[in-house]
């Protein structure tokens, strides 16, 4: 059966669309036929994650288990999903899934270890969510990379204002906001910065952030596996 790439999305919109723009210009193609196959399931009402988490809010289990279930009647072959916080749930969402589910942790590790991302320790740009379910850290020690996050006051002032203005569709105020939140990791200590937030290359691409060439993308990671998904079927 021909590969298809799946995209489990509308975490935020622009998030998904963000993925899907990296699967694209990364894809080497001479032609529309080169690239890869991709359905997304780009549908925002989704509970928030964060919320949930916190115990504010209904699940969005169920609402990302219909979407699962779309694209796997849709044919694909691999699943993504562009949100970090929703692998919270990625093992409740693999057990409904007869397509694997790439885990974007992961494959930021693997990039990471591909060593062109240059080495000392990550600040970690992340939801509350991410950073206390150590989505992160437990795989980026054991590998011997150091972890730096940012503190409370720092999350309210800076992380959750910058990711919520991206989600209505200011970028540049909050990308501002997001590369503040990135300078205070990098005076922390951090050599590199791992935007494990999906709104947050968004935000920091939109400014043209000079933090950028310090930044490990987990978007662009996880775009990378699933060309290479659809590329395996050639070899």
């Amino acid at each position: 059966m021909s590969r298809r790439i799946g995209i489990l999305g509308g975490m935020g919109p622009l998030a998904t669309v963000d993925l899907m723009t990296k699967i694209i210009l990364n894809t080497p193609a001479a032609r529309d036929q080169d690239h890869v196959p991709v359905v997304a399931w780009n549908v925002p009402q989704v509970p928030d994650r964060q919320r949930a988490l916190a115990g504010d809010g209904p699940s969005p289990l169920p609402a990302m288990l219909e979407g699962i279930a779309h694209l796997n009647r849709a044919g694909a072959t691999c699943i993504a999903i562009a949100c970090n916080t929703a692998h919270h749930w990625y093992d409740a969402l693999q057990a409904q899934s007869a397509a694997p589910i790439l885990h974007i942790a992961q494959v930021t590790l693997e990039a990471l270890r591909s060593g062109m991302q240059g080495s000392g320790p990550v600040g970690l740009i992340a939801t509350q969510g991410t950073l206390q379910a150590r989505l992160y850290q437990d795989l980026l020690e054991p590998a011997g990379i150091a972890c730096i996050t940012p503190d409370q006051e720092q999350m309210a002032a800076l992380f959750v204002p910058g990711c919520y203005a991206v989600k209505r569709g200011e970028l540049d105020a909050g990308g501002r906001l997001l590369q503040t939140m990135g300078e205070a990791l990098v005076a922390a200590g951090a050599a590199r910065l791992a935007l494990a937030c999906t709104e947050v290359p968004v935000g920091l691409e939109r400014i043209h952030s000079p933090l950028l060439p310090l930044c490990i993308d987990p978007t662009l990671a996880l775009a990378q596996a699933c060309i290479a998904h659809w590329h395996e079927q050639a070899a």
